[in-house]
């Protein structure tokens, strides 16, 4: 059973998980349809455009305090016995929570006004948009944190 904390801690594996991070990202974002679909990809374009390589720095950023949000539900995901697709799916709204709480802190800090606009005008959907991630999430966990 592997630890996410120390994983992302060791420089040779963190490249990788932030780089699967990022492709996660895209495709989720390339995956919304309708209304909310198209406000989700003009703020990940409006953030995106603020600076080259923005949403990785960013991930990179979070990603210490995502692991340490994320690691006891791996830990029970793995005593358990259940596929992990299938336990995080089951738990989504618990991980969407865990996780939003970091960036809510982040957001109410940040002195970029149009990333706090962006986040803002999304925040009420995050926990469904990260919700429909589980299936990928649950696969990045499965490759980096075995």
């Amino acid at each position: 059973m592997g630890s996410l904390v120390d994983t992302v801690k060791d420089p040779s594996k963190r490249a990788a998980v932030l780089d699967d991070c990022v492709r996660l990202i895209d495709a989720e974002v390339a995956g919304k349809r309708g209304l909310t679909g198209v406000a989700v990809k003009a703020a990940f374009r409006s953030v995106k455009g603020l600076r080259p390589g923005m949403v990785r720095q960013s991930m990179d950023a979070l990603l210490d305090d995502f692991s340490a949000k994320v690691e006891p539900f791996w830990l029970e995901c793995q005593s358990s016995g259940k596929p992990s697709r299938s336990f995080f799916t089951s738990r989504k709204n618990d991980v969407a929570n865990a996780l939003l709480s970091i960036t809510d802190d982040r957001a109410a800090g940040s002195p970029h006004r149009v990333l706090v606009r962006a986040y803002k005008s999304l925040r009420g959907k995050a926990i469904h948009h990260i919700g429909d991630a589980m299936p990928r999430f649950a696969d990045l966990l499965e490759k980096h944190a075995r």
